[in-house]
């Protein structure tokens, strides 16, 4: 998106100031009027070590680390799960992996995938269905991120521009899967989420004292995915999602207890831009989430910016939209163990370089 424009905002202060569930709906209230809830768990603890198993005969676990710098400047112990340190440089790279064995094993002669994206899920179907000898066909919207265009053809995608946003790209990939004879890979299935899940998992085993956790949501795989591991590990974690003030979708969908489209989503999180929910990822984050925040652009450049200041990591828009929200409830956090999912890096060197400059994307 080299034409996006930039707009200038001072430079901030160091310091950041800024299947479905059944619910119990006599749960009590847990500490500061925070939800509890006793839910049935998506995936059973065995199914998550299953994935977890696939999974990492094709990447490593991801690192959880508690950065000093970063924990000073929230004021609580920070802990970042880095989800920009897989192989495509995203999170979606597990629900590929998992996807693309699942259909293997139930349509052993499909000979391919179709799907929409504005760019980690593309590169997570395109690096997976390649790698077991399938087409990946991949529809991103007009004016998507250039270099994340690149990486899915780099991964072996056949990409097709088509519509002004995500949503549109994705009604004409469903449209047009049958008479290209592939598998639709739509935004939520369950062997996509179990396997995305896997994060959340190694996550919550290494650090299960986790107070909370915050984690963006686009279409909700992340979200699903850090509360099917928290439920499944029997953990009491509270999980906050976050969405951009520009792509409400799922924060006015999860508060009406209805799905809830927007008339657009036009951030540059685009891993956030998102005005039409899926119901199956709101039947899950709806009830199992706590709260969900929303951030907005200057909120996420600050973030980026933090990240790289206190860790030397560079985080796209929706990567760095949990920090942007844990900085919004700084005051709250003190003291209390937190975890951060970076979910992403792959962020265009123009943004970066404005951004890091002080500027804030403007589309």
């Amino acid at each position: 998106m080299t034409a996006a424009r930039l707009r200038s905002t001072p430079l901030s202060p160091r310091r950041c100031t800024c299947p479905s569930f059944t619910l119990d709906p006599g749960a009590p209230a847990g500490e500061d009027g925070a939800k509890e809830h006793r839910m049935t768990p998506y995936f059973t603890r065995e199914e998550l070590a299953e994935a977890a198993t696939l999974v990492h005969r094709q990447m490593a676990p991801t690192p959880q680390y508690a950065w000093p710098l970063l924990s000073r400047e929230t004021g609580c112990s920070t802990w970042v799960k880095h989800e920009n340190h897989g192989p495509t440089g995203a999170f979606k790279v597990r629900g590929g992996i998992t996807f693309i064995d699942w259909l293997k094993r139930t349509r052993p002669d499909c000979p391919g995938v179709i799907t929409a994206t504005r760019g980690n899920h593309g590169q997570s179907q395109a690096r997976a269905a390649r790698a077991a000898g399938l087409r990946a066909v991949i529809y991103v919207p007009r004016g998507n991120s250039a270099e994340k265009n690149e990486a899915m053809r780099a991964f072996g995608a056949e990409l097709v521009e088509f519509g002004e946003d995500f949503d549109t790209a994705r009604e004409e990939a469903m449209r047009v899967a049958a008479q290209e004879g592939l598998q639709p890979v739509p935004p939520f299935h369950r062997e996509l989420v179990r396997g995305v899940a896997t994060y959340a998992f190694e996550l919550f085993t290494a650090k299960p004292d986790l107070d909370t956790v915050y984690v963006p949501i686009g279409c909700g795989s992340g979200i699903c995915g850090v509360i099917a591991a928290r439920d499944a590990l029997g953990l009491k974690t509270r999980v906050v999602g976050v969405v951009s003030t520009e792509a409400l979708t799922a924060k006015l969908s999860a508060e009406a207890g209805r799905p809830i489209e927007t008339p657009s989503a036009r951030t540059f999180a685009d891993g956030v831009a998102v005005r039409v929910p899926v119901p199956e990822a709101l039947e899950i984050y709806g009830k199992g989430a706590d709260r969900i925040l929303a951030v907005s652009e200057d909120e996420i450049a600050e973030a980026i910016r933090l990240y790289f200041r206190t860790t030397h990591n560079a985080a796209e828009g929706a990567g760095a939209a949990a920090l942007a929200a844990l900085c919004q409830e700084r005051a709250a956090m003190q003291g209390r163990e937190v975890g951060v999912i970076l979910s992403g890096g792959n962020i265009d060197t123009d943004w970066m370089a404005g951004i890091l400059a002080g500027q804030t994307p403007r589309l």
